[in-house]
């Protein structure tokens, strides 16, 4: 009675336009016809006929009007599937039997596992629902003992509930993608009679040894029954679960009206019940709202949200308040009630506020919880009084309470301090203001279910067959009741399309009676749904009907209905952005589009264009970019267009060959497309300012051509499976990892598409030729629901065969129209191909890396199977590195960030080369091992090792592989290829030279590396930059000796070990000396310009480190590894020679005098304080007082000087005969105070004399001491050359 306010076309009409009807159709309006299950003796609460329904009438013009395309398609109900022929005979049968009038069938639908039940006499029928016909429908018989014959109303459909559950399931993505395929899992099946508590259990449905179910028989004596008068069932809610650790076992939980709880333990040997709580209502009561008054509604909290794995929490809803139950599995099973919270109480802030005026009862008719265990809706009915006209009326109003988990409960020994687990998300959403009073059966019958689209929405299941979805939307609630224009009997269950990956669920879905399972479109809600009439949610219709005919004529005055079909689809859109994407709407020019149509259309008659660029110009065509381009939208239609003769009743061999010319068809209409682009100059204008759009449309062609193999592939592959002498069963072509495939993504295609329901699952893959990138996203998420772990090895490897095979005929044959139609294609700078998305690249490295699994398991198949694996693995590794190079070439020409992706495609392009490689020489032992002689031929092995690897050679090449590169010119000691490849692998970071360099360097092959430094100088003196220690021994190689030299000067400093890697050892003395010597050597060897001061930097560095290794010498501190082992900066030797005795003080001295003179003139202080430590050696106060008491001559004073360490000081810097390297002494420090003056040095520096003058002893013996300073200057000094040192060999 809430059906979309359209008008639905005459049955006679409808059946001249339609070949096949989902149900047989109707007799005219003035000739009902007694026959057919349709209309025979048709029960007065079933579904109008559409000839008495008034309300249809009210929707149906009197004016007669052609069919056109609209969006009554999809407001209209969609069928989803066919009841199974089986379960239609078995209607019929029942039909048979003069049970006209009478509750005969009863049936539902369950989520979690797809499948569909029926109860037709004493016949159970489970099958699939979600398939397009009915097949493989399973028929179990209902034991006589749970039907109770003797009694009239045993055949009630009403007394019957279900529970199932899938054994093992994986969540929501197994149950969701795991079951688009038609493979059975283990499925325990529960039946319940709800008025006698007899309950059957099939622990696994499709096993052999589960036909004969196990029963629970409970006598009436032992059940709180109904008085037997109303008709009533006992129970009026069931949940189970399954015992976690056990096989095939459950629990079952129900509750009574009266308030108690039983407790069924279901398993294989038996079936157990016990009473968790008793009922405080008296069994017998004459009062049906006192005997309502308990349990109403029962449903799990989802598993995901309980902390505890061993415990399950379910929740029970009563009259007025909601109980919280917990259920504990370890060692026994236990229930207890957690807490409760009451709905129906004085305070409207925690839920329903009672005894307001007007309210004269409130009711909580049924409960549900949403998937996250977050939010709770509870439908609520008010019974109220208008108080100004004094009518009686109902409310229904839905609740919504917000699950507060990790809830503390109190103990049972403290109740008084339990908190609330509700809180109230809003007001209650008003579903209809002022509706029919019902009587309390009816009320109680009513079901609540969530979770379907639109988002937020909720249908209500009437006891009488009525669905009604409800929504708040655009500030209002919508309600729809679906209903059909002929007699689809009731309703019996309803549900949600399970979602084909972990997001939200699908559409609505419902089983009738006799019409099948039918989807209510998202549209359908939002669009054809009305405001809440004043009416009831019951079939008796409403005071007000008239008034609602005339609003439902007024609307669909100008609608033209059609039948709900997937052929509004041709246009190549799909429902969810019609539906929720009204701003990509919008934008969409539809004027230019239309334009666009009729000119293409036009061209396709005559051949010609008509000025059309000019007048798509002036329409604005060109300027939406992307998939809004209307020019990208027609190309889209042409290639997706849905065959309307194409049918599932066909032969496969009729089907085979339909898709095949539809494809045809589709070719030579997108080739005419794009010809009409080429003479309208459209293909111009598009390929300079709108590159993007038009590689779309192109890109149309490549998937187009790739549909069309992959077709051809399937076909054959059919073929070989029917010609193999197998069972029958395995003839058939669903045996094929590809057909699996194809149905998978024509599954999810149907689960998301509300309007692709009634089409089968092959149809739809090849008719959605844009979005082939669906293929290649269940391969990377569904992958193992196509080929399973269960499987033998071999049989996986021929699965992924067939997978890899037809990513490789897909993508390959897209390529090869790429390049054949090239001319077409606009500019490719910064574009990105469809090949190159990440869901391509995702969906074909999946099947890389399995494949790659498969063939490192040792023994798993023979090796002419591997061999093909491996053929394969070949293909796709190169589809999958081309891919990645067209994208990276894309990014860097748009100037992305491009780095995480280049390391991406590093990884994988090693792994799979690496993968290849090693298998390849498992071919190569293999083929070897089959042609070889009685002796070894190791010529006849290369020569296969080098056919076999050669393919892998090229591709290496073509994607920098140096690793497999270099893996295969070592293993064949092929030195001329290596060099080769180095020569023509010139890349970034040195290319492969660089990487063989580093192999080399790695495996210490130091003589094979300079030898190819001879051919390849520059790579190599270039790699080497930072191995001083081998890039010396290069430049020897080349006679570039004075480069050497600097080279080994610069590596014998200190300096060079902060750049030494870990895995090498710092520098003996001897060594660096030895290759000191060396650097002097080669300058001297190379003799250029600057030879001389080369060679005494050399020298100076050789006198330090002497220095070194004598002044540690001195200091026992000083000889741990810290000084013997490694240079130390000059100060800090200087500053070692300062804490000892006359000797070192000397030796500080002859530091400066070999250190730089940049080096004295920066550390002046130091060397002032070396002067003051010479001084301090010896005693001048003494000295002076000995040679004047005891009157020493001039030459005995002069003699005595000699000794001291200022007099040897000053000759070893300021003699005339000094070896100091660069500079001199006087430059940074002169002996006397004038010296400063006349070389201009005031204020910079200061002189011996000064410097002396501060010593303490100064004013004694200052004469004594600069005597001995001017004594030292003037006297000559040879310093006495250190002994060479024996070069180690």
């Amino acid at each position: 009675m809430f059906s979309p306010a359209i008008r639905k076309p005459h049955l006679l009409h409808r059946r001249d336009k339609e070949e096949a009807s989902p149900s047989p159709p109707p007799a005219p309006a003035h000739t009902p016809s007694p026959r057919g299950f349709a209309v025979y003796d048709r029960p007065a609460t079933g579904t109008p006929a559409p000839w008495t329904s008034s309300s249809l009438l009210a929707r149906i013009s009197t004016s007669t009007r052609t069919d056109k395309t609209g969006d009554s398609d999809q407001i209209q109900p969609v069928r989803v599937a066919e009841f199974p022929q089986v379960v239609r005979n078995a209607q019929a049968n029942l039909l048979q039997k003069s049970f006209a009038g009478k509750n005969m069938l009863a049936g539902g639908i369950d989520k979690e596992t797809s499948l569909a039940w029926m109860i037709c006499g004493n016949e159970l029928f489970i099958w699939s629902y979600l398939a397009s016909v009915g097949k493989d429908c399973l028929v179990l018989e209902v034991p006589s003992s749970l039907m109770e014959k003797k009694d009239a109303k045993s055949l009630s459909g009403s007394q019957w509930v279900v529970c199932m559950m899938r054994w093992g399931s994986g969540g929501a993505s197994t149950r969701n993608s795991g079951d688009m395929l038609p493979r059975r899992s283990s499925t325990g099946f529960i039946l319940f009679n709800k008025r006698t508590h007899a309950i059957a259990y099939w622990p696994d449905i499709y096993a052999e040894s589960s036909k004969s179910p196990v029963l629970g028989l409970f006598g009436h004596g032992d059940t709180s029954v109904g008085d037997g008068t109303s008709g009533s069932c006992s129970i009026n809610s069931l949940i189970a679960t399954a015992v976690p650790g056990n096989i095939n076992e459950c629990i079952v939980i129900a509750s009574e009206p009266t308030g108690t709880l039983w407790l069924f333990q279901c398993s294989p040997a038996a079936i157990h019940r016990k009473e968790i709580h008793k009922g405080t209502l008296g069994v017998y009561s004459a009062d049906l709202s006192q005997k309502n008054s308990g349990g109403r509604s029962l449903t799990w909290l989802p598993n995901k949200v309980s902390s505890e794995t061993a415990d399950r929490m379910f929740f029970l809803l009563t009259r007025q308040e909601l109980q919280c139950w917990s259920i504990s599995f370890l060692h026994d099973i236990n229930c207890k009630k957690l807490g409760s919270q009451e709905i129906v109480g004085s305070d409207g802030d925690l839920g329903i506020r009672k005894d307001i005026a007007g309210q004269k009862n409130i009711w909580l008719l049924d409960m549900q919880i949403d998937e996250h265990g977050k939010e709770i809706s509870i439908l609520v009915a008010t019974f109220c009084k208008d108080r100004v006209s004094g009518s009686n009326y109902t409310q229904y109003s839905l609740l919504t309470m917000l699950y507060r988990p990790n809830q503390k409960f109190s103990s049972e020994d403290n109740p008084v301090k339990t908190e609330r687990f509700l809180e109230k998300k809003a007001p209650s959403q008003v579903i209809i203001p002022k509706a029919r009073v019902e009587d309390e059966e009816f009320l109680f019958s009513m079901r609540l279910k969530t979770g379907g689209r639109p988002s937020g929405s909720v249908i209500i299941l009437s006891g009488d067959g009525t669905a009604t979805v409800a929504i708040y939307w655009r500030g209002s609630t919508r309600l729809y009741q679906f209903d059909l224009p002929w007699d689809a009997g009731k309703v019996l269950d309803a549900s949600v399309i399970p979602s084909s990956e972990d997001r939200d669920d699908g559409a609505w879905v419902v089983l009738t009676e006799k019409a099948g399972v039918w989807a209510i479109p998202e549209k359908a809600v939002l669009v054809g749904g009305v405001e809440p009439p004043e009416r009831s949610l019951s079939r008796k219709g409403s005071c007000n009907e008239a008034e609602e005919k005339r609003r439902s004529q007024a609307f669909s005055a100008s609608v033209i209905p059609r039948r709900a079909s997937s052929e509004a689809w041709s246009a190549g859109e799909r429902q969810r952005p019609a539906l929720t994407g009204i701003a990509q709407q919008a934008v969409v020019d539809e004027e230019s589009e239309m334009l666009l149509n009729r000119l293409f259309h036009d061209f396709v008659l005559s051949g010609t264009v008509h000025e059309a660029l000019q007048k798509l110009r002036a329409a604005g065509a060109f300027e939406k970019e992307g998939e809004m381009n209307v020019f990208v939208r027609i190309s889209k239609s042409v290639v997706n267009t849905l065959s309307k003769h194409w049918t599932t009743t066909r032969e496969t061999e009729f089907l085979a060959s339909t898709i095949v010319s539809s494809l045809i068809e589709k070719q030579q209409k997108h080739e005419k497309f794009l010809q009409f682009l080429a003479l309208s100059k459209c293909h111009e204008e598009l390929s300079s300012k709108q590159r993007a759009a038009m590689l779309t449309v192109m890109e149309h062609g490549e998937k187009l051509s790739g549909m069309i193999q992959l077709r051809e592939l399937q076909n054959a592959l059919s073929h070989q499976h029917s010609s193999i002498n197998l069972s029958p069963q395995s003839k058939n072509q669903t045996t094929g990892a590809l057909w699996n495939l194809i149905q998978l993504v024509g599954e999810k295609a149907r689960r998301n598409t509300v309007l692709l329901m009634d089409r089968d699952n092959a149809e739809v893959f090849y008719s959605r030729i844009s979005d082939i990138e669906d293929l290649f996203h269940c391969l990377s998420h569904q992958l193992q629901y196509i080929i399973t772990g269960e499987e033998h090895p071999s049989v996986q490897m021929q699965r992924a065969l067939e997978l890899s095979n037809a990513c490789m005929t897909l993508v390959q044959a897209a390529l090869r129209h790429r390049e054949e139609s090239k001319n077409w294609y606009p500019s490719p700078e910064g574009l990105i191909t469809w090949n190159s998305q990440p869901v391509v690249r995702s969906g074909i490295w999946r099947v890389a890396s399995f494949v790659m699994e498969l063939l490192r398991e040792p023994g798993a198949s023979d090796m002419s199977m591997k061999f093909n694996l491996w053929s394969q693995l070949e293909g796709l590794t190169d589809i999958l590195l081309d891919a990645y190079i067209g994208l990276l070439t894309a990014k860097f020409e748009r100037g992305e960030e491009h780095g995480v992706l280049v390391q991406e495609y590093c990884d994988r392009r090693d792994e799979l080369l690496g993968s290849l490689y090693d298998l390849a020489k498992q071919i190569v032992d293999a083929k070897y091992q089959e042609s070889r002689e009685v002796t070894e031929n190791l010529d006849l092995k290369e020569s296969i090792f080098r056919e076999v690897t050669s393919p892998i050679l090229a591709t290496a090449k073509r994607h920098e592989g140096y690793q497999t590169l270099w893996q295969i010119c070592y293993d064949l000691s092929d030195t001329s290829l290596l060099c080769s490849l180095m020569h023509d692998s010139v890349g970034p970071h040195g290319g492969f030279s660089f990487f063989v360099f580093k192999q080399l360097l790695n495996r210490r092959q130091y003589a094979k590396l300079l030898r190819l430094g001879e051919e390849f100088q520059e790579e190599l003196a270039s790699f080497l930059k930072e191995r001083d220690d081998l890039l010396w021994l290069h430049e020897i190689c080349l006679s570039q000796f004075s480069s050497a030299s600097e080279t080994l000067h610069t590596h014998a400093r200190p300096e060079e070990d902060a750049n030494l890697t870990s895995n090498r050892k710092p520098l003996t003395f001897v060594e660096r000396k030895r290759l000191l010597y060396l650097s002097k050597i080669a300058a001297a060897a190379g003799k250029d310009v600057n030879y001389e001061v080369k060679v005494g930097r050399i020298d100076a560095d050789i006198q330090i480190l002497n220095l070194q290794e004598e002044i540690v010498q001195y200091d026992t501190e000083c000889t741990q590894d810290k000084y013997t082992s490694k240079p130390v900066r000059p100060s800090e030797l200087i500053e070692m020679c300062l804490k000892r005795d006359r000797e070192l003080s000397l030796k500080a001295f002859q530091v400066f005098a070999w250190i730089s003179a940049s080096f004295r003139s920066s550390h002046r202080g130091l060397l002032e304080t070396c002067w003051m430590n010479a001084a301090d050696q010896d005693d001048w106060v003494n000295f002076s007082q000995e040679s004047t008491s005891e009157g020493w001559s001039d030459e005995v004073i002069q003699e005595a000087l000699q000794s001291t360490v200022l007099f040897n000081a000053s000759r070893l810097c300021y003699s005339p005969d000094a070896v100091v390297y660069d500079g001199t002494f006087e430059e940074v420090l002169p002996v006397k105070k004038e010296d400063v003056h006349l070389r201009g040095l005031e204020g910079r520096c200061l002189s011996v004399e000064e410097v002396l003058m501060q010593h303490k002893d100064f004013p004694d013996a200052g004469k004594l001491m600069m005597t001995a300073v001017i004594m030292g200057k003037e006297l000559p000094y040879t310093v006495t050359a250190a002994e060479p040192v024996e070069m180690d060999s």
